[in-house]
């Protein structure tokens, strides 16, 4: 199986069908929605799930006036009314939760599927399924066009990205983790690397590139930060030279770790407000 032009590892699919398609669910609503639709709920505050889990449901999204879960599993979700269905569905788009896909978007591979929104199975999410769901809105790798002699010049300052290029975590994993263990970091690719760590990577292992000029760019080692305007680093990437370069570009587990050309690279990650500054990596 090969998803964005890199070839997926044999255990992974079978984790992203248990993250996309858990046993059970849980759902969103407000006090006044739960009364409604007689459904019993925890408080949102007691929700406990892993990093996997919360970026599946894109809970950073999800409104705070939802302050209370219902949890659902297969059978209890079955047995409601197509109406509570609906209802429970609607809602969850309106709250913000995420991993509530619209059956038309998977007509051609699953036709028997409603064209509305819909919770996921295990049985739905055959491989084509995955590789369509993990492809939407992302570029495909390009770690096959880079020439031998790029990889080679890099790897003094980058021992770790050829191994890295090219692949999918194994769930956790941030666009600063990606970084650092490009440059070598043991453990770091396939950890939620936090600012504060990943300033001090850049503080220890880096200097700041205070003049620009394209060559940067062109260079392997240049780490490019893009930050908001209250100096928060929001994502982070390195070149590896001959106009390539390094990222990850979420901290989902459904964004593999892709080699594009550099200019492309910067497009993808211009925001409003977002302003990129470059380091260069130490030898």
């Amino acid at each position: 199986m090969d998803v964005l032009n890199i070839p997926v590892a044999p255990d992974l699919p079978g984790r992203w069908r248990a993250w996309l398609a858990p046993e059970r669910q849980p759902l969103f609503l407000t006090a006044q929605e739960a009364a409604g639709l007689d459904l019993p709920t925890v408080p949102r505050a007691d929700l406990r799930l892993s990093l996997e889990e919360r970026d599946t449901l894109t809970l950073w999204a999800v409104a705070p006036e939802a302050d209370r879960v219902a949890w659902l599993d297969r059978a209890v979700w079955a047995a409601l009314d197509a109406r509570q269905r609906r209802e429970l569905l609607r809602l969850q788009v309106r709250h913000g939760r995420g991993n509530v896909p619209l059956g038309r978007h998977y007509a051609d591979l699953l036709p028997e599927l409603p064209p509305g929104r819909f919770l996921w199975s295990p049985e739905h999410l055959t491989p084509g399924v995955l590789a369509h769901l993990l492809s939407v809105g992302q570029a495909a790798c390009r770690r096959g066009a880079v020439p031998g002699a790029v990889w080679d010049a890099a790897w003094e300052v980058l021992p770790g990205v050829r191994d890295l290029a090219g692949t999918f975590s194994r769930g956790r994993g941030n666009c600063f983790g990606a970084v650092m263990g490009a440059a070598g970091v043991a453990d770091a690719a396939d950890e939620w690397t936090q600012r504060e760590p990943f300033g001090a990577f850049l503080a220890a292992r880096t200097r700041p590139a205070r003049s620009w000029s394209g060559d940067h760019d062109a260079r392997p080692g240049t780490v490019l930060v893009w930050r908001t305007s209250d100096g928060l680093a929001q994502h982070a990437a390195v070149t590896l030279g001959g106009g390539w370069a390094f990222q990850k570009a979420s901290q989902s587990w459904t964004t593999p770790r892709v080699v594009l050309p550099v200019e492309e690279l910067k497009r993808r990650n211009r925001a409003p407000g977002w302003r990129l500054e470059r380091h260069t990596l130490s030898r």
